[in-house]
């Protein structure tokens, strides 16, 4: 009975750390280049676009496909007390994403874990 025990901690300890190592491999700095995916859904869950009310008011205009394969830059990185890292993008070009907003915050690890941040 507590060979089995051993075991189950060992095993516990050691997926532990194999989520851990995944979390922190990835390291971003101001300047890296990324690349903006398509999402899972619809909408983007982690790189925060505005809304297309907020988009259109600005006088862009509102298509979330557009952004799919742009080349972005990383302006500045946040990290958070509870592990997220926050960063802030804009694109290489110098254009405005949709014509309105020169720079979007993201969740770096949801955004790479989704697809919707790639690296080039």
């Amino acid at each position: 009975m507590i060979k089995y025990v051993i075991v189950l901690l060992f095993s516990i300890n050691l997926l532990h750390a194999q989520a851990n190592a995944s979390q922190t491999n990835t390291k971003v700095k101001v300047g890296d280049v990324f690349e903006i995916g398509k999402p899972e859904t619809n909408k983007y869950k982690y790189i925060d676009f505005p809304k297309a009310n907020f988009i259109i008011k600005r006088g862009g205009i509102a298509n979330y496909k557009r952004v799919e394969g742009e080349k972005v830059v990383v302006t500045s990185v946040k990290e958070k007390k509870d592990g997220s890292t926050k960063i802030k993008i804009k694109r290489v070009d110098g254009n405005r994403f949709f014509g309105s907003h020169s720079i979007v915050s993201v969740d770096f690890f949801g955004a790479m874990e989704s697809g919707e941040l790639q690296t080039l």
